[in-house]
């Protein structure tokens, strides 16, 4: 899952939406320097992405383009489900969109010294250009796909992937639907699990 997925499978804890955002930057057992919500939040997102990789809904996503974009089909998808959470929203969250991602914002800002150095440096873009409310719309998509195919020197051909969404809009949306309600209650249930281990030792 990308970003606005991560976030929101966080729950409530401040610090384990931190952990789980910044989770791709922490290699190995490093993510034990950190304080225990965030260690949580790291955890959590190492979960939900082997979840999510193996799902035989997003497999089907997947195959849809992998003709097209090998390997990098999974990324793709990625970006594509976080585009569904944002414009069905409202279905999963009473705090609108643009209230939360400011809250999320405010949050990183707030506890900027604590962010890996990749985190910090992304972070000015990501708010500038209001990342996580842009996925809401297909523009906001081809940004986020044209700066990926940049990052991968324009290999990948990532930026052209809007026109498998729009070409099959309605099979995404209702693999990502399908998904997504599976995901959120394995990610309950996870959240649940690691805070015991931490509760234990």
């Amino acid at each position: 899952m990308n970003f606005l997925a991560h976030i929101y499978l966080s729950g409530d804890n401040e610090f384990v939406t931190i952990g789980n955002f910044i989770a791709d930057g922490i290699r190995g057992k490093s993510y034990k320097k950190f304080p225990v919500d965030v260690q949580i939040g790291i955890l959590l997102h190492r979960e939900i992405d082997t979840y999510t990789d193996a799902h035989p809904i997003v497999r089907q996503s997947t195959k849809r383009l992998h003709k097209n974009y090998s390997h990098y089909s999974g990324v793709i998808v990625d970006i594509l489900y976080d585009h569904f959470l944002a414009k069905n929203w409202k279905d999963y969250s009473n705090v609108p969109l643009e209230v939360y991602v400011e809250q999320f914002y405010d949050s990183l800002e707030a506890n900027f010294e604590m962010l890996p150095n990749r985190t910090q440096r992304m972070l000015p873009h990501m708010i500038a250009d209001n990342w996580l409310l842009s996925y809401a719309k297909i523009e906001g998509i081809q940004r986020v796909l044209d700066g990926m195919n940049r990052r991968t020197k324009n290999i990948s051909g990532m930026n052209t992937a809007t026109n498998e969404l729009k070409q099959y809009y309605a099979e995404f949306e209702s693999e990502f639907t399908s998904f997504f309600e599976e995901l959120r209650s394995f990610t309950k249930q996870k959240r649940i699990d690691i805070t015991k281990t931490f509760q234990h030792k």
